[in-house]
């Protein structure tokens, strides 16, 4: 398969117990799920190719050799040559590069699995933006990322620190990469990877950094053992995020974000059935089931609202951050199953394990994590009504009938609002979508012009709703946005909604025109998205397509279902 086969090495029959040992392998990597090669046309500078490698969660097995499973950490080596103008970079606390050779050698000191072990390699500038950090970008990127987090980082490792002890990494770096790059972010120890597009939305890209701020203690220090508990992870870095957003931005801004999280979460719900399986934090990996299709939603946010109520049950959050700070000495360095958390909490308060508050009827650890459906409680999130009811109020408008559109139009100025808040009312538009012609009409009149100059984020939104409600005269605005985007994030969910509805051939053309600035993985999965419900699909007419675009015939057969919009447009959080 893509990802190679086992290796089994037979060791020595006179080897003794515990005795060490040296084992060498000699090994060539072909393209694999872990390795991205770029073509210089696929960079924003579009002037020296670039690489990156994303191991998690099983990819990096065919990246190197390694026990790849968060249950075995190991330091790691390494010595990478490169053509002269390549800066190369990895998930290391140390590193050199002797110019006469074109060699680069990184170090890891502190145990990490396998999926952490990460390189990037392209046309890389960097400018420090703290004492412990700098931001790594292609030349043309580089002043846009300075300026956004200059002096932030260190705020908010700051924070965390005051939270949860020491930050034990070293070096907290930044590199953002092309927009091939195919999920928001990940929290590569020492060196995050965040994708390039996310620069212009602010509040995104102050959320993701710090999420993975969040990982150097829950995710990095501790892991979880397996795959089946990755909320151990994902759960525990939601929750300490928003304590570090809240300590820096205040607690209406956390609300703001966790009703906009929440929301997406109930969206998912609908989507997948109470009774399915992916939706309890122990999820059952099946044999031959890739871990990273059990990633959604319910991994961060159920798993979120899990460590919420465990902090509920100390009275005083800093009660529970005292707690965790003691979790992190205890397990650094290790790898982690829920029982060694929930034990752990428990002894940490004796009165609480005498109050049996594990099994509380139906609130009962067990069933938290085990019981299929929404969270089995939800966080207070009244503190941010500032910023919320604001949204309610204008969504209400829109969809009351008879529809009184000057009433709504003058009830809110968009251009004011927060990100978060802008995107919570047009999820919540795109949830009642198909709306009726005249609210639509109306809509677009109200809106349209502001929301062209906002972020993709709200962009991309607004042009859901445009498809799903068939609004042709805003459609050019949808082609102008594929026409200049080259990431996942912002092209498969407009795909997914052109193709739904009655505007695939509108789909085929904008793909036919830009599918050449996409990468081969990106343009395979609209190939995939564009082929659905077609059997068999006749060969394309290419007769119309520039000569450079090769002919194409997509394929009849789709390998794996598609997932619907609501898999990208709401998980839009890390690894």
């Amino acid at each position: 398969t893509d990802y190679g086969s086992s290796l089994t090495v037979s060791l020595p029959a006179a080897l003794q117990p515990h005795q060490p040992f040296q084992i060498i392998v000699r090994y060539t990597t072909a393209d694999g799920p872990a390795i991205w090669w770029l073509d210089p046309e696929l960079t924003y500078g579009n002037a020296k190719p670039f690489v990156f490698t994303q191991g998690h969660s099983v990819c990096n097995r065919s990246f190197f050799p390694c026990f790849d499973t968060p249950a075995v950490k190991c330091t790691y080596s390494a010595t990478v040559k490169a053509p002269a103008g390549i800066q190369v970079l990895m998930s290391a606390t140390q590193s050199t590069y002797l110019e006469e050779e074109g060699v680069y050698k990184f170090y890891m000191e502190y145990p990490v699995p396998a999926y952490l072990v990460a390189l990037v390699a392209g046309d890389l500038i960097h400018a420090d933006i703290g004492p412990r950090s700098r931001v790594w970008a292609e030349p043309c990127l580089l002043p846009t990322a300075i300026s956004k987090l200059s002096g932030m980082v260190e705020r908010w490792l700051t924070a965390a620190e005051s939270l949860y002890g020491p930050y034990i990494w070293g070096r907290y770096d930044i590199v953002f990469l092309p927009p091939s790059f195919p999920i928001v972010a990940m929290e590569n120890p020492c060196l995050t990877f965040i994708i390039s597009s996310i620069l212009e939305s602010d509040e995104f890209l102050i959320i993701d950094v710090i999420h993975e701020v969040a990982h150097s203690w829950f995710g990095n220090a501790v892991t979880n053992a397996t795959w089946e508990e990755m909320w151990l992870s994902e759960g525990l870095a939601t929750y300490a995020q928003r304590r570090i957003t809240t300590e820096t931005y205040g607690a209406a801004f956390t609300c703001l974000e966790t009703a906009f999280r929440l929301d997406a979460l109930h969206r998912q719900m609908k989507l997948l059935g109470e009774d399915n399986p992916v939706s309890k934090l122990q999820v059952k990996l099946e044999p031959g089931v890739n871990p990273s299709n059990l990633m959604n939603l319910f991994t961060y946010e159920k798993g979120y609202c899990f460590v919420y109520y465990l902090s509920q049950l100390c009275g005083d959050p800093r009660h529970f951050d005292s707690f965790l700070r003691a979790y992190i000495d205890k397990y650094k360095f290790t790898s982690v199953v829920a029982q060694d958390l929930l034990d752990s909490f428990l002894n940490f308060f004796p009165e609480l394990k005498e109050q049996s508050v594990e099994s509380k009827a139906g609130l009962e650890f067990e069933r938290w994590l085990n019981a299929t459906g929404p969270p089995l409680a939800e966080p207070d999130l009244s503190q941010g009504s500032s910023l919320t009811r604001p949204v309610e109020t204008l969504f209400k408008l829109w969809t009351t009938e008879p529809l009184d559109s000057a009433a709504a139009a003058s009830s809110a100025d968009l251009t004011k609002w927060r990100t978060f808040q802008t995107v919570l009312f047009l999820d919540r538009l795109l949830d009642g979508s198909p709306l009726p012609h005249e609210v639509i009409k109306k809509l677009s009149e109200c809106y349209s012009s502001q929301l062209d100059s906002m972020n993709a984020e709200i962009r991309i939104r607004w042009l859901q709703i445009v498809v799903r409600n068939d609004y042709y005269p805003d459609l050019y605005k949808v082609r102008r946005f594929l026409e200049n985007q080259m990431s996942r994030m912002y092209t498969i969910p407009l795909y997914e909604d052109l193709c739904t509805g009655t505007l695939k051939s509108f789909a085929l053309e904008i793909f036919y025109q830009t599918q050449n600035q996409l990468h081969p993985n990106l343009r395979k999965t609209i190939q995939q998205i564009l082929s659905q419900g077609l059997n068999p699909l006749p060969a394309i007419d290419t007769t119309a397509v520039t000569t450079d675009t090769p002919a194409m015939v997509l394929e009849d057969k789709v390998s794996e279902a598609t997932n619907g919009a609501i898999s990208l447009r709401d998980v839009n959080v890390s690894a």
